[in-house]
């Protein structure tokens, strides 16, 4: 890890900026110096998923120095860090895939803990938000099916019906993040309560305990070839699932109000992570390039080679700025108002990290596309980002719509 600072164009408070060197000495100390050993855990484990054993010793220490829940913006269970604040932790995180995970701060229990967090009453914080925050257990988020474009939510088939102080819910999901975890107690399950409603007024969201009667695990989904443990993720299937009445998040047809609250911050959690992750595939080119010779000279002297290198600290940069811009105006207007900067840095960052990593790929040469190095795996995460939380296309479409929308057409000369 190198020295570089990220200097932030906003103010951040003293207590944010102490919280950032420490999470990054605990990452340079810690965790890197841990990966071969997640690894070879991984490998002679029970199932790919199972959680390893130093990966439990490192959450158990960062619990202990304070690094703990640092993306919940409020003091009681979380750090009190705003967006902007919590962006340069996560980039940090980001440099190793599994490392959010330490700090209690991994998709998509982030996600759930702020929709419980936000959104849950009193009996549901207790029985889910509670052991979540502690990281006693964790969660999956179904809204994914595989017979309907989810892009579009509205497609969304499973079903969500009342039966007197129950609820029954029956349909199939797929990539399901964490939901191959052992350790994965509860899905928050997007369905339709009330197809006859208003297109947006259909969808409700509902907590569906995974040992239930009637949820299933069909089978696991690899990722371009990765089994992406410990997490993994899932096609399951809800048969007949019954769930009480008090299990519905805010109330029926609220589906769509508490996806717009949930997404908004964990988008910014994701791009700064790939920041991260693009930061130290710029390094690994870097070393690379100084490191090896081509031709009578070493790479670092080649010209296309220091273009590349270029290029990539250049679009780093960029990013991190539009992301900041979108974090500070989650914070100060709501992630409403920050809507087109939302979409903007969905589809910015993660096509950022896989240019950025395919060119270190490419400097790398054959050594790049085995396991010996992160960047296959780190490409694969980035091209996987252009996809979840909604595809390259839809978050165009809303920056070209926002853009458009913007001022009333001129009127033409007379």
């Amino acid at each position: 890890m190198n020295n570089r600072t990220v200097v932030s164009m906003y103010p951040v408070s003293d207590r944010a900026a102490d919280l950032h060197g420490r999470v990054r000495s605990f990452m340079r100390e810690r965790i890197l110096p841990n990966e071969e050993v997640f690894h070879r855990q991984i490998e002679v484990g029970p199932t790919p998923w199972t959680t390893p054993p130093v990966l439990d010793a490192l959450k158990h220490d960062a619990r202990a120095e304070g690094l703990w829940n640092l993306f919940l913006p409020d003091l009681e269970g979380g750090a009190g860090l705003t967006n902007l604040e919590y962006a340069s932790l996560a980039e940090e995180m980001g440099r190793v895939f599994w490392a959010s995970e330490v700090f209690n701060c991994n998709a998509p229990d982030t996600g759930n803990m702020e929709v419980l967090h936000r959104y849950g009453d009193a009996a549901q914080k207790e029985q889910w938000l509670k052991p979540l925050l502690a990281g006693d257990i964790r969660s999956c988020f179904a809204m994914t099916e595989p017979a309907v474009a989810s892009s579009d939510a509205t497609n969304i088939e499973t079903s969500i019906r009342g039966d007197g102080d129950f609820y029954v819910v029956n349909g199939r999901k797929w990539w399901i993040t964490g939901a191959m975890n052992p350790r994965c107690r509860v899905a928050i399950v997007m369905g339709k309560s009330d197809p006859g409603a208003a297109r947006h007024s259909q969808q409700s969201m509902i907590l569906v305990p995974m040992d239930a009667p009637g949820v299933r695990i069909v089978r696991p989904l690899r990722t371009l070839g990765f089994d992406e443990p410990p997490h993994g993720h899932a096609e399951l299937v809800f048969e007949n699932v019954r769930v009480p009445r008090s299990n519905m998040i805010l109330g029926e047809g609220r589906g769509f109000e508490i996806a717009q609250g949930r997404l908004g911050p964990g988008r910014i959690h994701h791009c700064m992570r790939l920041i991260g992750l693009a930061e130290r595939a710029l390094e690994a080119m870097c070393e690379r390039a100084k490191a090896r010779e081509a031709f009578g000279r070493r790479l670092a002297e080649q010209g296309s080679v220091r273009e590349n290198i270029a290029l990539s600290r250049i679009e780093i940069d960029q990013v991190r700025l539009l992301v900041m811009k979108a974090a500070h105006m989650i914070d100060i207007q709501g992630a409403k108002a920050a809507r087109t900067e939302i979409a903007m840095i969905k589809v910015a960052a993660p096509r950022m990290a896989q240019a950025v990593i395919d060119r270190a790929i490419q400097v790398h040469g054959g050594a790049g596309l085995s396991d010996d190095f992160f960047l296959g795996y780190a490409f694969t995460g980035a091209r996987i980002l252009r996809i979840a939380d909604g595809p390259d296309e839809v978050h165009l479409e809303t920056v070209a719509r926002l853009e458009l929308g913007r001022s009333e057409p001129s009127k033409a000369p007379s």
